[in-house]
């Protein structure tokens, strides 16, 4: 059961004239994610402190994300993580996408495809969970977020 690729892009894949003179293939420059030690944050060093809350913002800023070391989560809990990321992802198309809450996330917290593709070139595969916060805070019986 997956998404309904074909019914949602017939437009896109049926309007699409491929001119052979214009195809072209493109090659991305492989880059370095930034990466950040965020064990600096905890250490007696002012300087230190700020110049890793200065790298997180430039990485946020210019790159969206960034790498981390020292983070302090134990190698068990991230492999716990990534089985349930598995799982979760594996649940059959209709059962992620219904407008019920999945798994009591907001309603359309599932996202699927590139929905504002207008030709062939600009369609790229994404499937993920946009939870937002509220949804989290809920679930652990927080009031707000500090």
């Amino acid at each position: 059961m997956d998404p309904p690729f074909r019914e949602i892009y017939k437009t896109l894949l049926e309007n699409t004239i491929v001119d052979e003179s214009e195809t072209k293939t493109s090659l991305v420059d492989e880059c370095e994610l930034p990466f950040i030690d965020l064990g600096r944050l905890s250490l007696d060093e002012s300087d230190e402190k700020d110049k890793c809350e200065q790298e997180i913002a430039r990485a946020s800023q210019e790159w969206g994300f960034f790498q981390v070391v020292n983070h302090g989560i134990s190698r068990e809990i991230l492999e716990n993580m990534r089985r349930e990321q598995v799982k979760l992802f594996k649940q059959p198309f209709d059962k992620k996408s219904k407008e019920d809450k999945f798994l009591n996330f907001s309603s359309g917290t599932y996202r699927w495809g590139t929905p504002t593709a207008t030709c062939l070139s600009q369609l790229s595969w994404s499937e993920a969970f946009h939870i937002p916060m509220t949804d989290i805070s809920a679930s652990n019986g927080f009031t707000s977020l500090r």
